[in-house]
């Protein structure tokens, strides 16, 4: 087996070399084909998450051990199984739900792994879709992409759960109800592509950059603001034309935060997706006046991942943008992240 495995936190990823896992159980063997490279990667490249109030979670606080390949965004070809593993198809093409729980928990029995309290994603706890092969502990984790384009089906397994999770929690809604997304980047456009795919059509992007404005309503937004400017808030407010019942933040900074809590109408529903750090400052008595419902949302469950590839297989999921490179440039893939230079996702190909 093959990696590209962080070794030292904020060094250069190094290519391992080690035995193919050999499955035991119910546990599947998937040779990766592709696997997209998440925000999420970079920031356990960096060692810790911002968790505002000058505080910080380092990896090594979650238990993580290095070496570590990256990646949960995986698609590949079972090539082997365990022996108590039923109904697996070798040499068919899985997505790979990577968010796996404790297997035992109240959480994981409802179908929840993504919030199981003793969770072990893949690309985090155990190698992800950075290395040639990974293991999945039980054949329920595999979703069949159909034809679907693989480069696109693999962020299913984060960017198209984690959209769809969010999502939920802010419908139902008139189709013409303004929802706020913010940031445009891979997650936000795949927010677009969904809420459309789901019928929705007032759809307002926020984000600092002109090129993914654009790459916004290209996507299907019907207005895109910059969310850098003085008049921001006013601008998604006109944009908007009606009270703004429900905003997605997929940035979640001091300041993007503080935007979507502004611009709220009263009663409406707030949900904070990315991780970028920091802090939301609220007035006690302002919020119960406005009286949000104020949320955050981590990834989505497997129900969720089957969900977005039937949208997908038939026909209803617009693809993003979608950029796909030689899984030997991930060191690469991570300073494109990092400098804020993909618009939509970044793929590796083994």
């Amino acid at each position: 087996m093959e990696s590209w495995s962080v070794v030292d936190y904020q060094k250069p990823l190094e290519k391992l070399s080690g035995p193919i896992p050999e499955p035991v159980g119910t546990e599947v063997l998937v040779k990766v084909t592709h696997c997209g490279v998440c925000h999420s990667d970079l920031h356990f490249w960096e060692g810790y998450y911002d968790l505002g109030f000058g505080k910080r979670l380092k990896m090594s606080d979650r238990g993580v051990k290095l070496p570590r390949a990256l990646g949960h965004e995986i698609l590949g070809v079972v090539e082997n199984a365990g022996p108590d593993a039923q109904d697996v198809q070798i040499g068919s093409r899985r997505i790979v739900y990577p968010w796996i729980g404790c297997g035992r928990c109240r959480r994981c029995e409802q179908g929840e792994d993504n919030l199981c309290a003793s969770g072990r994603p893949l690309g985090v706890a155990s190698n992800g879709g950075f290395a040639s092969h990974v293991i999945a502990p039980h054949p329920k984790f595999l979703v069949d992409p159909g034809d679907v384009d693989p480069a696109v089906a693999c962020t299913f397994a984060c960017s198209g759960i984690t959209v769809l999770s969010s999502i939920r929690k802010i419908l139902p809604l008139e189709p013409d109800d303004p929802i706020l997304l913010i940031g445009a980047g891979g997650l936000g456009l795949a927010a677009i592509a969904t809420l459309r795919a789901l019928g929705h059509r007032r759809i307002i992007s926020a984000d600092i950059s002109e090129d993914k404005r654009k790459a916004a309503i290209e996507t299907g937004a019907t207005s895109a603001v910059d969310s850098s400017s003085e008049t921001a808030a006013k601008d998604i407010q006109d944009a908007a034309g009606a009270p703004v019942l429900g905003t997605i933040d997929f940035v979640s900074n001091t300041q993007t935060a503080a935007l979507a809590f502004e611009v709220l109408a009263k009663g409406g529903k707030m949900v904070q997706v990315g991780i970028m750090g920091g802090e939301l400052n609220l007035s006690l008595v302002g919020m119960i006046f406005k009286a949000p419902m104020i949320m955050g949302n981590y990834t989505g469950n497997p129900g969720h991942l089957r969900e977005v590839a039937e949208l997908a297989k038939q026909g209803k999921l617009l693809p993003i943008p979608v950029t796909t490179i030689p899984v030997d440039e991930a060191n690469d893939a991570l300073t494109r992240i990092r400098e804020g230079k993909v618009t939509g996702r970044l793929v590796l190909k083994w």
